[in-house]
């Protein structure tokens, strides 16, 4: 009886990168190859991924999972320990959200939207001096991101996910009862929030 051979990846393009509306922003769109078996893919390449948008060493990966219409941003780290982001969702949907929050860009206070699946497999990075959150789309999602530098609670800071500038557009259904954290409704509008990144 044969054994089947391995899938070759040899000279395939095994992702794709989309750079957003805001410069530094990417959607990371991964080849996925199928077969009665299932599938596969590469999910990262440390060359591929510095082909297209530079040097950076993530030193972490995060996980969680939220139900249906928890709302988690919009947060960020004060530089020196502000973090770049690689994320994408395991299982589920979300509206995952990037803002420009870089005083003297262009796009200062532009968003980036993004809907993430498990069936769309698509990744966003997310640029250090970006506010970042999502909204769980799904019945339950699995998040899970790299990161390229340490939590610092001292450091974390947030932004209202409803300020009225950023004007994100959320998908939020009529009757759907958000579900934030305290920290979350708490939190600033942009006018108000304590940045220290550069542009």
């Amino acid at each position: 009886m044969g054994v089947p051979l391995p899938i070759k990846l040899t000279n395939k393009k095994t992702m794709t990168y989309t750079e957003t509306k805001i410069p530094g922003v990417w959607i990371l769109e991964p080849k996925v190859w199928k077969d009665a078996r299932g599938y596969f893919m590469e999910a990262f390449k440390q060359t591929y991924f510095e082909e297209h948008i530079g040097k950076i060493q993530f030193i972490q990966d995060n996980e969680s999972c939220s139900s249906k219409g928890v709302l988690r941003g919009l947060h960020y780290q004060l530089a020196p320990y502000s973090q770049a982001k690689l994320v994408r969702v395991i299982k589920g949907r979300v509206l995952d959200v990037a803002v420009d929050i870089r005083s003297g860009s262009p796009t200062f206070g532009q968003y980036v939207a993004v809907e993430l699946s498990d069936e769309n497999k698509r990744q966003l990075f997310v640029p250090r001096g970006f506010a970042h959150g999502f909204h769980v789309l799904s019945d339950e999602a699995i998040f899970t991101y790299k990161v390229d530098n340490l939590y610092m609670p001292s450091h974390e800071r947030g932004i209202r996910y409803d300020d009225p500038t950023i004007r994100v557009d959320w998908g939020i259904m009529p009757e759907e009862t958000l579900n934030l954290s305290e920290k979350d409704t708490k939190a600033p509008f942009l006018d108000e929030a304590e940045i220290n990144f550069n542009y």
